[in-house]
């Protein structure tokens, strides 16, 4: 297994569990508790998992979604009933800011009460009530109270340290090249070149390194290119005089911003940026922090407690996720762009799936 963010994680996890030899190989494994790779794994992921909100309705990113939302709620009463916690808060609320968007949300709910999901519309006067107050241009929303959001470095750490405890072993070493054993490729075997000089063979590698899978692939001929996608996170400390964010009925998605109500009176504000290039971060910043001018008086009022970016790899003309069997023991898990830890354990079965079968 080549990186340890949370879809690298993930499918060493699961593939440990179902008895299989596993190396997770990352050099920000340097640390003895994982620390360093969790957070850099994770940067910018507040851990939103939109799955009955999609807006399409089949296919395979409808699929993975669904698949992924129910699995995380398998893998974490597997977790709990081995002491290790992964917290949850339900429900996601996404707020409109047009007629057009109120229409589709509509639609939407109409369609989902078809298969049986139950989405909720909530009307102006009902978002007026909520407190604190919502962003001032929202004319209504739509509340799925299946979908949620868990906090993605608890998930790493517990889904690492359940690992090691199976028997995971962890490598703090970067991978510089992959070579064919024999050259032809006709055994299917593989030798992992490390940066420390060592060597390793194995009998599967996947990739799960986001933007540094491509120099990987691209010397055994697969061209996978993808681009930095910047996103930016704060962690936020409400004034006195607001109310508990927890008291909405779930996390908030507005115009591209994401806000997650947090133990002790705290808030995550996240946003994607585009494009990827650290270049006017600043600038995005500032209008992560306003909400595009539409943040309510006690959101401008809190105060900044932490900050954090990273890059997310979103695939060059290619859907994402990129789930692939590039050749025989060759697996390839990245490109999650803004999706990481939604589709993760869907990713991590899909890759159990082609080396189990």
């Amino acid at each position: 297994m080549i990186g340890a963010g949370v879809v690298g994680i993930s499918v060493a996890w699961l593939l440990q569990n179902q008895g299989h030899g596993v190396t997770l190989l990352d050099p920000a494994l340097a640390d003895g508790d994982g620390s360093t790779a969790l957070r850099s794994g994770s940067a910018a992921a507040l851990g939103l998992l939109m799955a009955h909100v999609y807006r399409r309705s089949s296919g395979r990113g409808w699929r993975l979604r669904q698949q992924s939302l129910a699995l995380w709620q398998t893998w974490r009463q597997e977790l709990s009933c081995r002491g290790r916690t992964i917290p949850w808060r339900p429900g996601l609320l996404q707020l409109a800011r047009s007629g057009e968007e109120l229409a589709a949300q509509a639609r939407l709910v109409e369609e989902r009460q078809r298969r049986g999901l139950a989405l909720q519309l909530l009307s102006h006067k009902q978002l007026q009530q909520l407190q604190p107050a919502v962003p001032t241009g929202a004319l209504g929303g739509l509340l799925s109270a299946a979908d949620g959001q868990i906090d993605p470095l608890a998930a790493m750490a517990a889904l690492l340290a359940d690992g090691r405890e199976s028997g995971l072993r962890t490598l703090a070493e970067a991978v510089e090249r992959l070579e064919r054993q024999p050259a032809d490729g006709s055994d299917g075997r593989w030798r992992l070149r490390l940066a420390g000089g060592t060597a390793m063979t194995c009998d599967w590698v996947v990739i799960c390194a986001g933007l540094t899978s491509p120099a990987l692939l691209e010397p055994l001929g697969h061209h996978r290119p993808q681009s930095p996608v910047l996103g930016q996170a704060l962690e936020l400390e409400l004034p006195t005089d607001a109310a508990d964010p927890s008291g909405w009925p779930g996390s908030l998605s507005w115009d591209g911003f994401n806000l997650v109500p947090r133990p002790g009176r705290r808030l995550w504000l996240g946003a994607t940026l585009e494009p990827g290039a650290a270049s006017g971060a600043a600038e995005a910043l500032q209008r992560l922090r306003d909400l595009h001018g539409e943040a309510p008086g006690w959101l401008r009022r809190a105060q900044v407690v932490d900050h954090w970016q990273g890059l997310r790899a979103r695939p060059e003309g290619r859907p994402a996720p990129l789930l692939e069997q590039l050749e025989p023991g060759l697996l390839l898990a990245s490109g999650h762009y803004r999706n990481g830890v939604l589709l993760a354990p869907a990713s991590a079965a899909w890759i159990a799936v082609q080396i189990n079968s």
